[in-house]
């Protein structure tokens, strides 16, 4: 850090307690005194080209002034009210808005926090689906290696337990079975098999679909969709897809089951449905999982209630980011940026040490073989005035999709020039 922090900052950094962090170790965090479209703005003067849109929320940009708009106006009418036995016209426009924009079939929406928490709820509605049906022995998922859901502890169970950053907790999470993705015919008949065995017991499939984000940036085609939804089918499984990262056009369409003509039971949003503004998820099912719901017994409702679901500045800012998703190019945009990072990343495969680069919609990853010290890396792109976020061997660029072109150049260019040195030391 250069300059003298802000008074705010030395005073309070002692109580709190950062993510993903060792905290006897890690090094001290960057003061941001502001944010505008695809910058960060630090306390100390220095501005920085954000790439990974604040964990690929921000997809419009900070403070879009149609967002911001939308969430100061609701804030003048309501800022929250509880969603038991009352709802308001944010949150039910929103849904209508959602349904119409999903594949069909997805009609019922279920509000929540965070994107954690719309898998929690997805979870619970697929074992609960069963149990409504009179059926106690499917209560376990099969997930995917590679694969993360969130850091809850139902999200947790389904993550990879290898790879991903749950292991420490594997004795206390409930047992999932993580299977490898069905990509070729070996990979193939091994899943076919598994579920022939343990279908009894299944309530469902969860998969992030087309990417795989924090479990590595792993990307697969269509046709594995295509299985697990006749797998799904066959056993009478229903399917989930986590869309919390790929959703609202990351992977270049709206949603990536779009790519497949692939129709989940359950579809879980979070991330960049309100544009980065505010925290919002959403668990959508469809007719034949919600009508399972519906009974004379109390007990069959779905016992599940965020205090503040469907929060109405949330909401607003969610319908005023599907309002920019109609009114300009996105999509577009999306298509552009994927051009752009397929050719600027491009020559990074040939450093040492780089074993693969691979670029789907707005995301543009750099694989290496190893990154020894994480956090000198980090420090080297903030000096080369960008921000990036590598993890374990993993460099990716998941850009704000209004970033503009010179701006996305000099990203791309201090990623392969941070990276050409860093591999030839």
């Amino acid at each position: 850090m250069s300059g003298a922090p802000p008074d705010w900052y030395t005073r309070a950094m002692g109580h709190i307690w950062l993510p993903y962090t060792q905290m006897k170790t890690a090094a001290y965090p960057l003061p941001v005194a502001r944010t505008q479209g695809s910058r960060i703005f630090l306390t100390d003067g220095r501005e920085l080209i954000d790439g990974i849109a604040s964990w690929w929320t921000a997809c419009h940009g900070y403070n879009h002034p149609h967002i911001r708009a939308a969430v100061e106006e609701q804030l003048a009418v309501m800022p929250h009210v509880m969603f038991g036995g009352l709802v308001h016209e944010p949150a039910l426009t929103l849904a209508r808005r959602l349904v119409g924009l999903l594949p069909p079939g997805l009609d019922h929406v279920f509000f929540c926090d965070s994107g954690s928490v719309a898998v929690e709820v997805a979870m619970k509605m697929a074992v609960q689906y069963w149990l409504n049906n009179g059926v106690t022995e499917r209560s376990r998922f099969v997930a995917f290696k590679g694969g993360y859901h969130g850091d809850t502890f139902a999200a947790m169970s389904v993550c990879d337990p290898e790879e991903g950053m749950h292991a420490l907790f594997a004795k206390v999470m409930p047992r999932q079975i993580i299977a490898k993705l069905p990509v070729d015919p070996s990979s193939t008949q091994v899943f076919d098999s598994l579920l022939e065995r343990h279908a009894e017991n299944l309530a469902g499939i969860i998969v992030e679909p087309l990417v795989q984000g924090a479990g590595g940036m792993l990307f697969h085609d269509a046709n594995v969709l295509r299985h697990l939804r006749a797998a799904a089918v066959r056993h009478g499984l229903l399917l989930i897809f986590d869309e919390i990262f790929t959703g609202f056009g990351r992977s270049g369409t709206m949603f990536a089951c779009e790519a497949a003509g692939v129709v989940p039971d359950i579809i879980t949003l979070s991330k960049a449905l309100t544009g980065g503004t505010l925290g919002l998820g959403a668990t959508i099912a469809t007719k034949k999982v919600f009508e399972t719901f519906l009974s004379d017994a109390p007990d069959h409702a779905l016992m599940h209630g965020p205090t503040f679901m469907a929060n109405p500045l949330a909401c607003a800012a969610a319908n005023a980011s599907l309002d920019l998703f109609e009114s300009e190019p996105r999509l577009a945009r999306v298509a552009a940026i994927e051009a752009a990072l397929t050719r600027d990343l491009e020559p990074a495969r040939n450093f040492p040490h780089v074993t693969d680069v691979r670029v789907k919609g707005a995301i543009g990853v750099v694989e290496l073989d190893r990154i020894d010290d994480l956090g000198e890396l980090k420090r080297r792109f903030v000096e080369a005035g960008v921000f990036v976020r590598p993890f374990r061997n993993i460099v990716y660029l998941t850009p704000a999709f209004t970033i503009g072109e010179e701006d996305l150049k000099r990203l791309t260019g201090a990623v392969a020039s941070v990276l050409e040195q860093w591999t030839r030391l």
